[in-house]
């Protein structure tokens, strides 16, 4: 990763933490100094005290929605929370909202600042025992709330040290998550890359070599073989027509599949379409869970190939196509109840079986065609592959 992709998962960390503090804060303070605030004879300077915490929680968190790189300035967010606490202190007195305030103010620091936030924590905590000092001094038949009130200020470090660690934690979650998926996204962009190679070598290549020879024989036979020239002129032109429809072919097979989607979704969009080109009405089952992408493009190729196959040559009335997970592996299915026809031994001539038994192959799989004169004809590719935990058997 770069440096500028790291800082902004940093950024991104510690926004979000920021906020939650924010919320904490306000929230924190409202409760509590809220459910005292009957108890005060003048409660006016409470109430100022929580409207102003609430004024200033809404405005850092509509600043922080516009502009999450505040959360690197740290000094003048640190320095302007500071003044919170001191119009807080001064406006409330020795008051719980001051130590919810300033445990409050501890911990945004830990978020801006990690462990540098031990600092102003310090000062916090040290103000914090002098206000501790101050009411338990002035009232002294509070003595027996003593431990209770001094405890307060040590909340100022433990806030600082614990919003310092859940800042460096999520950062580092954020940061691991952006690597994995850019790691995703290097590996899917490389099987597309390869998957494309391998389809332009097994299609475009060989037809290109073909007319390349064809061209390099042709000022010779011109001048010799004036009948055998016009044949090989012709060969360069079909060899050239071939090669476009190809490379469309390709094209065509890149679009086919696009893993955004639910391979269910893709796997019905793929049968509408042909079954409205072609007339013939088509049931489609998916019952399996996501795929690696290299299988699933492989089985759609297949899939398409297969009803190209019924239109051209079955004279189907119904197509039934089904996806799921069989034998350790996952099964596509693809039966019509056409013409059907007798399979040769070898598939000698048979290239669009040829070449679906190859994308089967490519994917550790099998191709079997079952097929009889007037009996159909039923396509199955059973790919091998590890099931993800849970999955049906």
């Amino acid at each position: 990763m770069t440096t500028t992709a790291v800082h902004l998962d940093r950024v991104v960390a510690r926004a979000a933490v920021a906020r939650a503090v924010l919320l904490g804060r306000a929230a924190a303070t409202l409760a509590v100094a809220g459910g005292v605030l009957r108890l005060r004879e003048r409660p006016a300077p409470l109430v100022t005290v929580l409207l102003i915490i609430a004024l200033t929680a809404a405005v850092a968190l509509v600043a922080l929605a516009r502009d999450p790189h505040i959360v690197a300035r740290p000094v003048p967010v640190l320095t302007a929370d500071a003044a919170l606490v001191a119009a807080v202190l001064g406006i409330g007195g020795a008051d719980v909202a001051f130590f919810c305030c300033a445990a409050g103010a501890s911990a945004l620091a830990g978020v801006l600042a990690g462990f540098w936030a031990l600092l102003p924590a310090a000062c916090y905590t040290g103000l914090g025992y002098l206000v501790a000092g101050h009411v338990l001094g002035a009232a002294p038949d509070t003595a027996h709330l003593a431990g209770f009130v001094l405890a307060f200020p040590i909340a100022n470090v433990l806030a600082a040290v614990g919003a310092a660690v859940a800042t460096a934690a999520l950062a580092a979650h954020v940061e691991l998550s952006v690597r994995l998926v850019a790691s995703a996204q290097r590996t899917a962009a490389a099987a597309e890359r390869s998957r494309l190679a391998r389809e332009l070598h097994d299609s475009v290549t060989k037809t290109l070599r073909g007319v390349s020879f064809a061209a390099l024989a042709l000022p010779t036979s011109l001048r010799r073989q004036p009948a055998l020239a016009e044949q090989l002129a012709a060969t360069v032109s079909a060899g050239a027509t071939a090669a476009v429809r190809q490379a469309q072919e390709v094209l065509e097979g890149l679009r086919l599949d696009d893993p955004d989607h639910e391979l269910g979704v893709t796997v019905d969009r793929i049968c509408r379409r042909w079954s409205d080109g072609a007339g013939v009405p088509v049931r489609s089952t998916v019952t399996t869970g996501d795929l690696p992408v290299d299988v699933r493009y492989e089985l759609v190729r297949i899939l398409h190939e297969s009803l190209e196959n019924v239109a051209r040559h079955a004279g189907a009335g119904f197509v039934t196509v089904e996806l799921a997970y069989a034998d350790g592996g996952v099964r596509l299915r693809v039966t019509d109840d056409g013409a059907g026809f007798r399979v040769p031994d070898e598939w000698s001539g048979c290239f669009g079986l040829i070449g679906m038994a190859e994308r089967a192959a490519a994917i550790r799989g099998t191709l079997r065609v079952v097929s009889a004169p007037g009996a159909g004809t039923t396509v199955v590719a059973d790919i091998a592959l590890h099931l993800p935990a849970g999955a049906p058997a």
